[in-house]
């Protein structure tokens, strides 16, 4: 069973900084690609950034872009989500993803982690 465990979300101010992680249970599953999401009350879960081992990217929403720095230690099989100059409207609850099962930015991936609350007060 691949488990993947969210943590670092918070309550921060605009402006401020926030560095999640997902780390992934199973040191013997590895995945090519990895994403993360995330979803505010009453809207769809919506791509935030992924990562893809074998080349190409990282990918970011326009959203974030010049803001959020995803990546990866293969070694301690942990995904990040560096995320500075936050908003208010960054404020949701972000999931970690693994294995997509279709284009890397819709939410069809295999494994999902249980969500940290990341909100941002203006």
């Amino acid at each position: 069973q691949v488990q993947l465990v969210e943590s670092g979300g918070g309550l921060v101010r605009t402006g401020e900084s926030l560095r999640l992680s997902c780390a992934v249970s199973r040191r013997t599953f590895s995945t090519d690609a990895m994403g993360w999401f995330r979803q505010a009350p009453g809207k769809e879960r919506a791509f935030v950034a992924a990562t893809i081992l074998s080349g190409g990217g990282p990918y970011y929403a326009d959203s974030v872009k010049g803001r959020f720095t995803v990546s990866r230690d293969n070694i301690k099989n942990t995904m990040y989500l560096e995320m500075n100059s936050l908003k208010p409207e960054d404020t949701a609850v972000y999931y970690c993803a693994a294995d997509p099962r279709e284009e890397i930015s819709t939410p069809h991936y295999t494994y999902w982690g249980q969500g940290t609350q990341v909100t941002v007060s203006s």
